[in-house]
């Protein structure tokens, strides 16, 4: 958790206010780049950014789309939502029970299951790996000119690249950022997480979140990604799409980092670390990427 909660005091107010909840013993439980509240009797609040309305509803749509498909996930309020206030859409959520962050099994797992279901009548849209990555390189102060230049040379090329990607699996439902973070592991079983980047397009673009921890930081084993590749079937690292994918993956992982790098000095050396990976001055992959928040 990150003491940085009173500005976001008010928002939460405001939106209790108009849902009809109460905010008096609301504890921060997460400031980032979404703001994770608890009020009491088990319910939790999200507070998103500004212009984000579209994702937050989406978010609740689908998360109630797989409560009725019988998928574990977090499940939002029944009330109507998202609520504006003050600029921001808030989403209201069940409490998790007690839990530890997922496994790489967890998350394959699930993965399996979302990309096997039917596409339901929503609006989800079509899978954009770019969403927002203008905003966040041109948002921070961490790096200099020259390497702001080069990340939006860089995702300009990966642009271009995406829009005549090879062919590959059936495209369906996609979470949109399947890592371990956004799945809970309780005594019950997995429950994934964290819908606002769930659209329509190639499974394969989930599949690369893990991948990239093999190929790209290292943080997932030999052993823990074969199980990985065995339990679904394939292996995206074979695909002649991957290089595509987990250049579009680690871009996201880059800009996030020296985003929040301007208003959090201890993040500064991370930030730039990667920015030198991908710029090739930090030797070859895998490289040792520290987690962000």
């Amino acid at each position: 958790m990150t003491t940085a909660a009173t500005p976001t005091r008010a928002i939460l107010e405001a939106a209790c206010l108009a849902a009809g909840l109460d905010a008096t013993d609301a504890k921060p439980i997460r400031i980032a780049e979404n703001a994770i509240w608890r009020l009491t009797r088990g319910v939790v609040a999200r507070i998103a950014q500004p212009g984000q309305s579209a994702a937050a509803t989406r978010e609740v749509q689908v998360a109630r789309w797989l409560a009725a498909q019988g998928v574990p996930a977090v499940r939002a309020l029944d009330l109507e939502q998202p609520v504006a206030a003050k600029c921001h859409p808030v989403t209201f959520w069940r409490e998790l029970p007690p839990h530890e962050v997922g496994t790489v099994e967890d998350v394959v797992g699930l993965l399996k299951r979302l990309h096997a279901l039917p596409k339901p009548d929503l609006r989800l849209g079509e899978l954009n790996p770019f969403v927002r990555l203008v905003e966040r390189i041109d948002a921070t102060s961490a790096i200099s000119d020259d390497d702001r230049q080069w990340l939006h040379g860089r995702l300009k090329d990966l642009k271009a690249q995406w829009a005549s990607r090879p062919k590959g699996l059936p495209e369906c439902v996609v979470h949109g950022d399947a890592w371990v973070g956004n799945v809970a592991r309780t005594e019950a079983g997995p429950i994934l997480l964290d819908f606002e980047r769930a659209s329509f397009g190639p499974p394969e673009w989930d599949l690369v979140s893990t991948a990239v921890k093999l190929t790209t930081t290292g943080a997932v084993s030999a052993e823990e990604y074969a199980e990985f590749c065995e339990t679904y079937g394939t292996d995206v690292t074979e695909w002649e799409g991957y290089e595509l994918l987990a250049g579009a993956r680690e871009l996201r992982m880059t800009t996030y980092a020296v985003q929040h790098a301007a208003t959090r000095p201890e993040w500064r050396r991370e930030a730039q670390y990667r920015v030198d990976c991908l710029r090739g001055r930090a030797g070859a992959p895998p490289w040792r990427w520290k987690g962000i928040l």
